[in-house]
């Protein structure tokens, strides 16, 4: 019988590249990984690993082992996961990815809901990327991610993730008060914030400004939508705000509409085998009302 922590060791080497990697993520130490991975090698009785100067490649017998590997764990989940709602109560620690804005307008009335009606789950939150947080949320780092999806792009897909929808998140033209721009097409000449090069944001603001006949002139970058607000407030930028921005505050600058009057997309996403455990169900049940006050 194979030893399914070992088989475990394998998968992780597939997804994350290296031993020090998957040390880094399991918190062993990488001599310790590779020998369990030679082990390995000697129950299945065939080369699983080869060396390309400082990495490691798996061979096809080692990728066919990953395959299954990922379908047990995945049997494993539902497992624990229907066990969980046979007794019905949310109890442990879940682990939830969230970008900035999310977790500044939704998590906060959020986590109160959980500790008033579930007392024994600890809600441990991390601020990540949407695109990042997904593929960490696959890999078994976090069990639950807030994630979005701006018009006309795809937020990245992962079989084993469902995927189910929290709240729509309108998109305006953020200008200093009293600024005489009325349009996006106005902005042309004016200088932008926007968030670092890579995110789903930066590119949907890019093509927008571009369909509006202009290339912005990006002259502040910064993924932090507090530092974005300042920026306009003081006149030194225009930018591309979501609504979700404004919870819980007034709004200090002057929103125009856009042609078409944009959303973005707001999900949540879970492993499927862990769908239906009590502590993600009461998540997303808290994440559900507190954005349907906030829409």
């Amino acid at each position: 019988m194979l030893e399914i922590r070992r088989l475990r060791l394998l998968r992780e080497l597939k997804i994350r590249g290296t031993l020090a990697a998957v040390a880094t993520a399991l918190n062993q130490s990488p001599s310790s990984i590779s020998q369990q991975l030679s082990q390995l090698e000697r129950e299945v009785g065939v080369e699983l690993l080869r060396k390309a100067g400082r990495r490691v490649h798996l061979t096809q017998q080692a990728e066919i082992l990953v395959e299954h590997t990922s379908a047990v764990l995945e049997r494993l989940e539902l497992a624990e996961s229907e066990l969980g709602a046979s007794l019905g109560t949310a109890t442990g620690i879940l682990r939830l990815a969230v970008f900035q804005s999310a977790a500044l307008a939704i998590m906060p009335d959020a986590l109160t809901l959980l500790a008033a009606e579930h007392p024994q789950l600890q809600v441990h939150m991390t601020q990540r990327e949407p695109e990042t947080a997904l593929y960490e949320t696959w890999a078994r780092d976090f069990d639950l991610v807030i994630a979005e999806q701006y018009p006309g792009h795809a937020a990245p897909r992962h079989p084993e993730l469902d995927r189910i929808h929290l709240t729509g998140d309108a998109i305006a033209l953020a200008v200093t008060p009293g600024s005489a721009i009325r349009t996006l097409a106005d902005a042309a000449d004016t200088a932008w914030v926007m968030e670092p090069r890579g995110a789903a944001s930066r590119h949907w603001a890019e093509q927008a400004c571009r369909q509006a006949g202009f290339e912005p002139d990006v002259r502040f970058e910064t993924a932090d939508l507090q530092a974005h607000i300042r920026l306009i407030e003081s006149g030194n930028a225009v930018a591309l705000l979501p609504n979700l921005v404004w919870t819980g505050r007034d709004c200090t600058v002057t929103l125009r509409e856009l042609p078409g009057s944009p959303q973005r997309t707001i999900f949540t996403s879970a492993r499927r085998g862990t769908a239906r455990s009590p502590a993600l169900l009461a998540c997303r049940d808290a994440l559900q009302r507190t954005a349907a006050l906030i829409g």
